[in-house]
C-alpha cells in the first residue's frame, strides 16, 4: 500500500544541505524504505521519513512539488464527503475512546461529516463510568440512552472502527486490554504514533487480525473543531493531517485512513509512518510549537523590561508581536515576508538576533529529537503520568508577566501591535532550527512544514493570542503539556545565556547564516502549502467571549489525569 522511493529522497536531502554518512534499511509492515542521510553530528541512528507512494481505491492522490521534493497528497473538502460511504464500507460503528484534546473535536466532526454524507454509521464515545468527562460528552449530544456513550471496553468490543484518543500515558498502561477487546477485522485508529514507540520498547506487536491506521491532525483538538465549524460554508476548512497504514488486514485500510482525515476536516492529507509521526510530533511540540515559544517569550519579556520598557510594552514587543503580526504574516505569506516587511534598520536588528539565536536553538532542538528517537522522552511521559496523583501539572500562567498579558489583551488594538525585529529574529531563528533538525533526520517537506511552521501559526499561537500561554499549552495533549513544561526552561536559559549575551557582547553577524535563511528551500515548500490552505483564519474568543470555548471545544480549566 505504501511504497518508499528512498534514492530520490537521498539525493534531494543532500541537495537540501544534509551531510550523508551512510544508510540503513528498514521495513515497517509493508513499507520498505531506505533511510535518508543522517547528519554527522547525530549520535542516534533512527529510521527516517521517506518519499512515499500509496495505493488508494476511493480517493485520488495528487503529486505536488514541495521545493525540490515531489510528494503525494490527497486534497480534502466537503465535496469529498460522498466518497466516505465507499471508504467506510463495512464500518457501521465508530468508537472514539477518550475525551482529551483530540477526542471531542474528532468525534463531533466525524458525526457531522457522516450525517452530511448520508451514512448511518454511529459514532460512540467510550469513557470510564466515573470519568469527569462523561457530562461534557453528554453536553455535546452523546448519550448512553441512544448507545453513543458507554464504558470503554464495551464500546471497543462493539466497534468496527476504534479510534483510540486517551492520553499517551493511559495508552501505555491499557493497550493490552484494549487490543484484546477489539473485534477481529476491526480497524484501530491512532492520532499519534506514540503507542508504537511504547510497544517497540515492550517488544510486542499489534494483533495481526486488525487494521492499524493513523490520522494525526497537525493542530490541537479545539482548533480541529473550530476550523471545521468555520469551514462549513467554504467547502471545508480545518487542520491538515498526516496519515499512515501500519497494518492492512482487510485490504482497504488506506482508504479508511484517508476517509477519516477528510471526515475530520483536513484541507490536505499526506502520508507518513507511525514512527516518523511520533518522532516529528513529540519533537515539534517541545520545540517551536509550544516549549520553545513559551521559553522564548519569557526571556524576551525580561530582556525588554531590563532595557527600560514598561511591563505592558515589553509584553507587546514579545508575546503580542509573535502571536500577532509575525504569526499572521507567516500563515499567509511565509517567513521571508516578515523579513521583507522590515526597513533597513529593522533588518539589521533581525539579522543580529537571528545570527546569534539559530545555533543555540539548534543545540536544544537536536537534543530533543534524539531524546524522542531513543525513547527517553516517551519514558519520561509515561513516568510523569504515574506521578500525577502526587505531582499534578501546575499552572503556567500565574506569574507577573502573564497577569500583565491579561491587561494588555483587554486593551488591545489589533492594528497597533508592533512587529519587533529582534523578537522576529529570535522567533524565526528558532523556527528554522526546528525545521533544520527535521530535515537532517530525513523528514519530508509536508511533514516539516506542518510540524514546525503551519501548526504554530495556524493552530497554536492564535490560542495564546486569545487568552495567554496556558490556553494554548493546556488545551493540547498531556504529552504536549508535559513536554512544554520540561523544555521551555531550556530554551529560556540557552537564549538568555548564549544568544542574548552574544548580542550584548556585539558579536558580528554571521552573513552565511543570514544568506542560508534567505535562500532556504523551505520557503518554496511553505509557499506550496499556502496554495493548499483554505482562505479561513481561525477565530477564537478572548476572555469575555464563548467563541470556540466550552463543552466539546477549548477548555479554560485543566486537569492532570492518566486515563479518560
Amino acid at each position: 500500500f505504501f511504497h518508499a522511493h528512498a534514492s530520490k529522497m537521498q539525493v534531494q536531502m543532500r541537495n537540501a544541505g544534509s551531510k550523508a554518512v551512510g544508510r540503513q534499511g528498514v521495513s515497517l509492515q509493508g513499507l520498505s524504505a531506505r533511510v535518508a542521510p543522517v547528519a554527522r553530528r547525530s549520535t542516534v541512528q533512527v529510521s527516517n521519513a521517506v518519499y512515499m507512494d500509496f495505493n488508494a481505491k476511493v480517493f485520488q492522490k495528487e503529486l505536488v512539488k514541495f521545493a525540490s521534493m515531489e510528494e503525494y497528497i490527497v486534497r480534502g473538502g466537503r465535496d469529498k464527503f460522498p466518497k466516505l460511504k465507499e471508504a467506510f464500507v463495512g464500518i457501521n460503528s465508530i468508537g472514539v475512546i477518550g475525551w482529551g484534546s483530540q477526542a471531542p473535536a474528532q468525534a463531533q466532526n466525524l458525526r457531522d461529516s457522516l450525517a452530511e454524507a448520508g451514512l448511518k454509521a454511529t459514532v460512540a464515545i467510550g469513557l470510564r463510568p466515573d470519568s469527569p468527562s462523561w457530562k461534557e460528552a453528554e453536553a455535546t449530544g452523546f448519550s448512553q440512552a441512544d448507545g453513543t456513550l458507554g464504558e470503554v471496553f464495551d464500546v471497543v468490543s462493539k466497534s468496527d472502527f476504534v479510534i483510540l484518543l486517551i492520553s499517551d500515558a493511559a495508552q501505555a498502561k491499557l493497550y493490552p486490554r484494549l487490543l484484546a477487546a477489539m473485534k477481529p477485522g476491526a480497524t484501530l485508529g491512532l492520532s499519534h504514533g506514540f503507542l508504537l514507540g511504547v510497544m517497540k520498547s515492550d517488544g510486542v506487536d499489534f494483533r495481526k487480525d486488525v487494521n492499524v491506521v493513523l490520522v494525526a491532525p497537525k493542530g490541537m483538538g479545539p482548533s480541529v473543531r473550530r476550523l471545521y465549524e468555520q469551514g462549513k460554508s467554504v467547502n471545508g476548512s480545518g487542520i491538515n493531517c498526516s496519515f499512515a497504514v501500519q497494518q492492512d488486514y482487510t485490504g482497504n485500510a488506506t482508504d479508511i485512513a484517508i476517509g477519516w482525515a477528510i471526515a475530520v476536516g483536513a484541507p490536505f492529507a499526506f502520508p507518513t509512518t507511525l514512527e516518523s509521526e511520533y518522532k516529528s510530533d513529540i519533537y515539534g511540540e517541545r520545540c517551536i510549537l509550544l516549549g520553545a515559544v513559551h521559553g522564548m517569550v519569557e526571556a524576551l519579556f525580561r530582556r525588554y523590561t531590563r532595557q527600560g520598557m514598561s511591563d505592558e510594552e515589553a509584553f507587546k514587543q514579545s508575546v503580542e508581536s509573535i502571536t500577532g503580526p509575525i504569526s499572521k504574516t507567516i500563515s499567509t505569506k511565509g517567513m521571508l515576508a516578515v523579513y521583507n516587511m522590515l526597513d533597513a534598520a529593522g533588518k539589521k536588528v533581525f539579522n543580529e538576533a537571528y545570527s546569534v539565536s539559530f545555533q543555540p536553538a539548534m543545540d536544544v532542538c537536536l537534543e530533543i529529537y534524539e531524546d524522542v528517537a531513543s525513547g527517553n522522552e516517551i519514558r519520561s511521559v509515561v513516568q510523569a503520568g504515574s506521578r500525577f496523583d502526587r505531582f499534578p501539572m501546575g499552572k503556567i500562567d500565574g506569574t507577573h508577566m502573564w497577569k500583565v498579558g491579561s491587561k494588555v489583551r483587554a486593551e488591545r488594538v489589533e492594528a497597533q501591535i508592533p512587529l519587533n525585529p529582534f523578537t522576529a529574529g529570535v522567533y524565526i531563528a528558532t523556527m528554522m532550527a526546528t525545521v533544520e533538525v527535521l530535515r537532517e533526520k530525513g523528514h519530508c517537506y509536508s511533514e516539516i512544514c506542518n510540524e514546525s511552521i503551519i501548526e504554530a501559526v495556524d493552530s497554536l499561537n492564535p490560542y495564546m493570542h486569545a487568552r495567554g500561554v496556558a490556553f494554548m499549552v493546556d488545551n493540547c495533549s498531556y504529552t504536549a503539556r508535559l513536554g512544554s513544561r520540561k523544555w521551555a526552561p531550556r530554551f529560556d536559559y540557552i537564549l538568555e545565556q548564549q544568544a542574548f549575551a552574544a548580542v550584548d557582547a556585539h558579536e558580528p553577524v554571521k552573513p552565511e547564516a543570514i544568506a542560508k535563511f534567505l535562500s532556504d528551500p523551505v520557503h518554496q515548500a511553505l509557499a506550496t502549502c499556502s496554495t493548499l490552505r483554505p482562505d479561513v483564519d481561525i477565530s477564537v474568543g478572548g476572555a469575555d467571549s464563548s467563541v470556540g470555548v466550552g463543552a466539546g471545544a477549548a477548555r479554560t480549566e485543566f486537569r492532570s489525569a492518566v486515563a479518560a
